[in-house]
């Protein structure tokens, strides 16, 4: 096993390399299905007044102590939900591979809304990373053919997934606030999904391929997990800054990093956490019809976190 020491975002992390091309296969746990299994329960008796129902909830949970054989349980892993701003990952993976293999100039511009898409969660940002990795952009309606074609380019990024063996990934369209409009909309009306889509079990995925080292290379993936690192530390006013969905669940000492979503309908975070103890984990959980239950995720966290560390 090859060890590189690189840091991320101010903190250090350690990402074990396996040979190249070789990311780890992801197991089962029974282990950890009974730590899931009961983080949902928990969650539910908790939330019972607030009509929080399982369909409410998925959840993965990934065991990365060892890198080479990480093991996984979930709670409605494999269902597609609409994944708001956890999609802007994909997007991230996807622009490190577009310019690992040259189809993406390396510039400032890019770099920069790679930047404010993963840090400050920017739509703005993706528009543009999506417009380069796809080669298409926004504006008026087109033609039936030019629609088709236009649409087939945008689903670039979902196509190199499902190349990785990656399910339940559709990554094709732009975040909006108030859109989408023209061609988005007419996009929007004749395609099917009409939204992106991910599973938590995909973006557990993804975020152990960078966790390892193993999503493009392993600099690169060290170049991604600086994005996402975020510092527990630090006082922010927002009530919805991305470090305060997990944040405030996480064991005190531990590292942290992170990717959230949240719209009116769903609330969702992606994290990688390094316990005191060294011990890394993946916590996936998706949220709808709750968004603005902010307990909810932080709830199933600390009774995995609880679970994890009586072990």
């Amino acid at each position: 096993m090859m060890i590189s020491l690189l840091r991320s975002g101010g903190l250090l992390a350690v990402l074990a390399l396996l040979p190249l091309g070789a990311a780890p296969v992801i197991g089962p746990s029974p282990r950890l299905q009974t730590i899931v299994d009961g983080a949902v329960r928990v969650t539910l008796a908790e939330f019972t007044a607030r009509s929080l129902k399982s369909e409410h909830l998925a959840v993965t949970l990934v065991d990365l102590r060892d890198p080479f054989r990480p093991v996984q349980a979930s709670v409605r892993g494999d269902l597609q939900i609409y994944p708001a701003s956890v999609i802007k990952l994909f997007y991230l993976a996807a622009a490190h591979r577009w310019l690992e293999d040259g189809r993406l100039a390396d510039t400032p511009e890019l770099r920069r809304a790679m930047r404010d898409m993963i840090v400050d969660s920017s739509n703005d940002a993706t528009h543009y990373v999506i417009d380069l990795l796809t080669g298409t952009t926004s504006g008026p309606e087109l033609s039936d053919a030019e629609i088709a074609g236009w649409f087939d380019k945008r689903e670039a990024v979902s196509r190199y997934f499902s190349g990785l063996g990656y399910t339940n990934v559709i990554a094709n369209k732009k975040p909006w606030g108030d859109g989408p409009y023209g061609r988005e909309s007419q996009a929007t009306r004749l395609f099917q999904p009409k939204r992106n889509m991910l599973s938590t079990e995909a973006t557990a995925r993804l975020l152990v391929e960078i966790a390892t080292g193993n999503c493009v290379t392993g600099a690169r993936s060290a170049q991604m997990l600086e994005l996402l690192a975020r510092d527990l530390a630090t006082k922010i006013a927002d009530p919805d800054d991305q470090a305060k969905f997990t944040g405030p669940a996480v064991p005190p000492g531990a590292k942290f990093w992170s990717k959230a979503g949240w719209t009116s309908k769903t609330r969702h975070d992606a994290v990688l956490v390094q316990l005191p103890d060294g011990g890394r984990y993946v916590l996936v959980t998706y949220t709808t019809d709750h968004a603005s239950e902010r307990e909810i995720i932080r709830s199933v966290a600390r009774s995995v976190f609880a679970a994890l560390g009586a072990r």
